[in-house]
């Protein structure tokens, strides 16, 4: 019997996809345990509060029922746009809601990590996500978010807020300049990524044939990823973002590689940053649960409806959003608007 080529897909994806899925749950909810456990001792600064009381009169349940609808609608949107949940999440739930934005952040972690989580041993085994592509890389971004958190949670929130709305303005400036190039054109690999060995094969189901790729530029590749690493600590946005057009555009990885590479790196870099907010008590569960309960559910429709939506559309919507959430978050930063 011939043999599926990689990536080809087989009546046991679904089962994978889902087994995957499940794995990232149980991660999860093992993660937002350990402080319950004591294995993670929570020490919120003084004055932290997760919602003030000037909040309209609204009882303390009615806001993460709101954030459920909400995060619903984003994880539509997030699957249609192809955009990382975390990228909406913070600067929307940042900038509308009355949560304290330490706790936003943490939430936001959890948000793109379960995605990861979800998605990683999918992706693994496809061939799409490379090991050696991704491990060197990780390991500087989980080093740099970790100092990013830390950062994030030292700083005045009026400073991070202000940040945070000129970093998702600069994403809306990204995504509608910068292009994409499928199979980038890499004619001899570098010293660095020859001695790590970063390379490798895939078959290519569109264009139904093995693509040979290697990578050029990593020097520059690991240095964009400190900063990277730095900012997806701070902001608690998740980094697909921007690891995307660096592992594409920068250092020469095909595209879909670059996809699933990046996807799988969140689980590692995004856990790093997670842990600090955790041991900070900087993650409740009353804003997490409805979060990635809302994201989960409203994937599963955008995966559903991503066969008949207009990707320029969505698109265009995907931008007006960041681009209201980043006015909102400087705004609110500069305090001109709370």
């Amino acid at each position: 019997m011939r043999e599926r080529p990689p990536g080809s897909g087989s009546p046991a994806d679904g089962r994978k996809s889902r087994g995957g899925l499940v794995v990232g749950l149980i991660a999860l909810v093992v993660l937002l345990a350990l402080p319950v456990l004591g294995l993670a001792e929570p020490n919120p600064p003084e004055g932290y509060v997760a919602i003030p009381k000037e909040t309209g009169g609204m009882p303390w349940w009615g806001w993460p029922l709101v954030l459920l609808v909400v995060c619903f609608v984003l994880g539509i949107v997030a699957v249609l746009g192809g955009v990382g949940g975390g990228v909406l999440f913070v600067p929307i739930v940042g900038g509308f809601f009355p949560f304290h934005l330490d706790f936003v952040r943490g939430a936001g972690l959890l948000v793109a990590l379960a995605g990861a989580l979800a998605a990683g041993p999918g992706l693994l085994r496809s061939g799409m996500a490379n090991l050696r592509l991704a491990m060197p890389l990780a390991l500087i971004a989980s080093a740099a978010a970790i100092v990013g958190a830390m950062m994030g949670l030292a700083l005045p929130t009026n400073v991070v807020q202000t940040a945070l709305g000129l970093t998702i303005l600069g994403i809306v400036v990204l995504m509608w300049m910068a292009k994409k190039s499928e199979f980038p054109e890499v004619r001899q690999a570098d010293r660095l990524s020859t001695a790590l060995h970063i390379n490798g094969i895939y078959f290519d189901a569109g264009s139904r044939q093995e693509i040979d790729w290697k990578v050029h530029r990593t020097p520059q590749g690991l240095l964009m990823f400190i900063a990277i690493g730095i900012m997806a600590g701070m902001f608690g946005l998740g980094a697909g973002w921007a690891n995307v057009p660096v592992l594409n555009l920068l250092m020469g990885a095909p595209l879909k590689v670059s996809v699933a590479t990046s996807k799988f790196m969140l689980s590692i870099v995004d856990t790093s940053a997670a842990w600090v907010y955790i041991n900070q008590g900087a993650v409740l569960a009353m804003i997490t649960v409805p979060s990635l309960i809302g994201i989960m559910l409203g994937s599963l429709v955008g995966v559903r409806l991503l066969k008949v939506a207009k990707a320029s559309m969505v698109r265009k919507i995907v931008i007006i959003m960041l681009t209201l959430a980043g006015s909102r978050a400087l705004l609110k930063g500069l305090g001109i608007w709370n």
